[in-house]
């Protein structure tokens, strides 16, 4: 499980502008500074083994002395190591950086031995294990949804039902009480966040995406945030900002998740041998792609646009027996939000009623559609676009100016924007629909089906607002005066033409695409898939109305524009292309729109991909997220593993190292992994693995290793369970200068042999670029070792090895050294049976 920089191999960057530094961590160290690098220290060797290249040495054999540091010379060699580009950061500051994830396998003896043990019956409980918390992450990221939606619901229900009532004596009042609800509900999330859990701020997508792709920031999983994001998103959402609660929906599934997966807080958790083999960071993803998927499913009660979602826009890395745990996964969330629901219907649950989760029936709308409406609808994919590429940008300035200027000056400002943006909101809300003349209701013989004006108490169209007669509406207030699913279920009504007049749709899109773009960013929770619908709905509204005046037929609807319109924007912001279209079926109940979208899908983001990246793709850039994209870039076609390789020392252990020797190396700079050499009966230095420093943290701490002899002893008995090196989730685990250690304890030794990984990957140096990044990403590492070319070939796998049962009843090869340790395994050649 490992990806970072190792001091001690060549350290191929992939991310040439970000702070050098080795993760840290992992597992119990301290917490990397924002390193990330392919491989990672044994910095020049390149060069160095020029001379060895037509040597018959196993691959990395030799070790190159006049550029490498080993603990034990002068400290003029290697105690400033952390300077030399590797990072700027003190340990100490390390922790509030990201860190790459361990989601290699480190074979240490250890490990073998601990796996050794385990027989038939744990495998079988191990994968039991996985499917309960599949179904224990849909019922609480389910549960959590509906708690969100019924507190959403009621607060706003409340508040509506509150103006309405005072603005019968006074408009004034009337304001000051919407204002003041609003206020106090958006005061509260942010003092939440900003007080209790930092990290709940913003959507939480990027992170997630980040953690997914191999990078851990701190605090995104805590049980602090699960909680800030919950309480922050009622208050947020149902302060009436233009923002969305199924963003951070997606964030408390991945929360839920893993929790369940360390068996509860970092601080109050169960310690059962049976949940502690989740422990990884390779389970601990897995489970967290479940919640992410669970999330979506949720916001939107899509379960297969979720499955798509987890897939498309925030996974790096599938399998097939992961796809089968998501989706159970979303179908259980499905089950569980569908019999809320039923519950609520009865009148248990106060205001919560048709609102509430998103569904917006359109089926009865428009059934067909003629050649030349094709045209108006490739427009709105090109409108969209545009305007989503724009609102990237526009939010991705602000929320630099926010992060550079702004924030820094403390808590407290950033309480005082998020009250004043809710203040702006409530003015704008209040005061517009004043300005706009009321509307006569429809007929009701011609239109039996609609209720005009809106009952009191109830939700749905044509809320009477600021008029002079009974019998009408405020078209204006109609959007306003509803929660969001609401709004979005009007703009989506069909059979509904000349409900909205073009005045106030124009009005309504400057406001609200003006407050989205000052409002994200906020020290809020806040998602941006519902503002995004509402935007692209009033935009699409708006062309629908323009074709019925202009072709005038019956069998065209406005509702089938806006449908498109929310499309068409999120895609141009967004970029997801397969699971929002899904997911637009799914909320909106009309398989038949299904070529259209896939249309307008299509045009928006290659519209948009024309100007920038995707929304989330941009901010997890600004947040300093070193997400590796799924294509290397072009110019790494023509670069090799050793041109991106790093020009720090390296940084290495011996065999048997002097505990004093290995804190001051630790002290001294932030690599995550180091090489251990050892030396064979004729004196040549040999690598016989990688050593994590989380690893050697938790031998430090133990101390159950120390020996007072350098020289290597017998048998060694495993003191260890392998789970011991787990890191927590999102914290930075134990700190070198956490340790106690006694002048006598210092000057002991340790063996390193059983904790060392002793099959690191490793790329020859005249490897592309590419081909590096692609075996990085896909595999999830945290290191690869660049070493010279190979002298000479042991063997060939091809399929018919990895395919053959042959090898499962052959004796493994010994050794054919004196020491019996470092040969590789041999390997079969290719017969002519198989052809390659």
């Amino acid at each position: 499980m490992e990806e970072e920089e190792v001091a001690g191999a060549v350290g191929v960057n992939l991310f040439p502008g970000m702070v050098g530094g080795a993760g840290g961590g992992g597992g119990g160290g301290a917490r990397g500074g924002g390193n990330f690098f392919i491989g990672s220290a044994l910095s020049r060797v390149s060069r160095g083994l020029q001379g060895v290249r037509n040597g018959a040495q196993p691959m990395w054999s030799r070790l190159v002395n006049n550029d490498s540091a080993v603990p034990g010379s002068p400290p003029s060699q290697w105690e400033n190591h952390a300077q030399d580009g590797d990072s700027d950061r003190g340990e100490s500051e390390s922790a509030s950086g990201p860190e790459s994830l361990d989601y290699e396998v480190v074979e240490s003896a250890a490990y073998r031995e601990d796996q050794a043990k385990r027989g038939r019956w744990h495998y079988q409980s191990y994968i039991t294990l996985k499917w309960i918390y599949a179904l224990l992450i849909g019922i609480g990221t389910g549960f959590s949804a509906f708690f969100i939606n019924i507190a959403v619901e009621n607060f706003a229900g409340w508040k509506f039902e509150a103006t309405f009532i005072i603005m019968k004596h006074s408009y004034f009042l009337a304001f000051l009480i919407y204002a003041l609800f609003n206020a106090a509900l958006v005061f509260s999330s942010v003092y939440i966040v900003t007080q209790f859990a930092p990290a709940a701020a913003g959507s939480g997508i990027p992170e997630i995406k980040g953690y997914l792709n191999g990078i851990d920031t701190p605090g995104i999983l805590l049980f602090r945030t699960l909680v800030g994001k919950i309480l922050g998103s009622i208050g947020s959402v149902g302060g009436g900002l233009a923002l969305g609660k199924e963003g951070p929906l997606v964030h408390t599934g991945a929360c839920i998740a893993s929790i369940l997966g360390q068996g509860g807080t970092t601080k109050y958790y169960v310690n059962w041998s049976w949940l502690s083999v989740f422990k990884n960071d390779r389970d601990r993803r897995d489970l967290v792609t479940c919640g992410c998927a669970a999330g979506v499913s949720a916001a939107f009660r899509a379960p297969v646009g979720g499955v798509l979602f987890a897939l498309e826009e925030v996974t790096s890395w599938w399998r097939s027996q992961l796809l089968w745990r998501v989706f159970f996964t979303s179908a259980v969330v499905a089950v569980v939000v569908r019999s809320a629901m039923g519950w609520c219907t009865h009148g248990n649950c106060g205001h919560f009623g048709s609102g509430g989760f998103i569904i917006w029936d359109i089926s009865g709308g428009q059934e067909d559609y003629s050649f030349y409406e094709l045209v108006p609808m490739a427009m709105l994919g090109v409108v969209g676009g545009l305007l989503g590429a724009l609102f990237n940008q526009l939010t991705l300035i602000l929320s630099k100016w926010r992060r550079n200027v702004l924030h820094k000056r403390g808590a407290k400002t950033k309480i005082v924007e998020a009250v004043l943006v809710s203040l702006l909101t409530s003015v704008l809300s209040f005061g517009l629909p004043l300005l706009t003349k009321c509307t006569p209701c429809p007929d009701p013989e011609k239109y039996p089906d609609i209720v005009c004006p809106r009952p009191s108490k109830h939700y749905g169209n044509h809320v009477n607002f600021h008029c002079s007669a009974d019998n009408e509406y405020n078209d204006l207030a109609t959007i306003f005066f509803n929660t969001q699913d609401d709004a979005i279920r009007n703009l989506f009504s069909t059979r509904t033409q000349h409900e909205y007049s073009a005045t106030s749709l124009i009005m309504f899109l400057s406001m609200f695409y003006s407050l989205a773009v000052i409002t994200y960013g906020t020290a809020v929770p806040a998602g941006q898939f519902v503002p995004g619908i509402m935007i692209g709905a009033t935009y699409g509204r708006l062309v629908g109305m323009l074709i019925v005046n202009l072709s005038q037929k019956d069998n065209i609807d406005e509702g089938t524009y806006a449908l498109l319109g929310a499309a068409s924007f999120l895609g141009g912001s967004m970029r997801m292309t397969v699971s929002l279209c899904v997911i637009m079926v799914e909320i909106t109940n009309n398989l038949k729109l299904l070529p259209l979208i896939m249309l307008v899908l299509l045009t928006s983001k290659a519209v948009g991909d024309a100007f920038n990246s995707g929304f989330y793709e941009s901010h997890a850039i600004l947040r300093q997220i070193p997400i590796l994209e799924s294509r290397p870039k072009r110019y790494m076609r023509n670069r090799t593993a050793r041109d991106a390789s790093s020009s720090n020392k390296v940084v290495q252990f011996p065999r048997i190292a002097q505990v004093g020797e290995i804190v001051s190396t630790l002290r001294s700079n932030n690599h995550n992994g180091f090489p251990v050499i050892d030396h064979l009966q004729s004196g040549e230095s040999v690598v016989i693995g990688l050593i994590l420093r989380s690893h050697l943290l938790v031998l430090l701490q133990h101390k159950a290793d120390f020996q007072h002899s350098a020289l290597a002893g017998g048998p060694h008995a495993y003191r260890y369970d392998v789970r011991e090196f787990a890191k927590p989730v999102s914290s930075k685990g134990i700190s070198v200068h956490d340790i106690n250690l006694t002048t006598e304890e210092m000057g002991m030794y340790v063996d390193l042999e059983p904790f060392v990984n002793p099959t690191p990957y490793m790329v020859s140096e005249d490897m592309s670029l590419s081909k590096v990044y692609n075996l990085f990403r896909q595999l999830g590492l945290r290191h690869v070792c660049v070493v010279p070319r190979p002298s000479s070939v042991v063997g060939v796998i091809t399929r018919k090895d990895l395919i053959s049962d042959e090898l499962e009843d052959r004796d493994p090869v010994e050794g054919a050294t004196s020491r019996g340790r470092y040969r590789p395994l041999e390997v079969a050649l290719l017969g002519e049976t198989w052809r390659q």
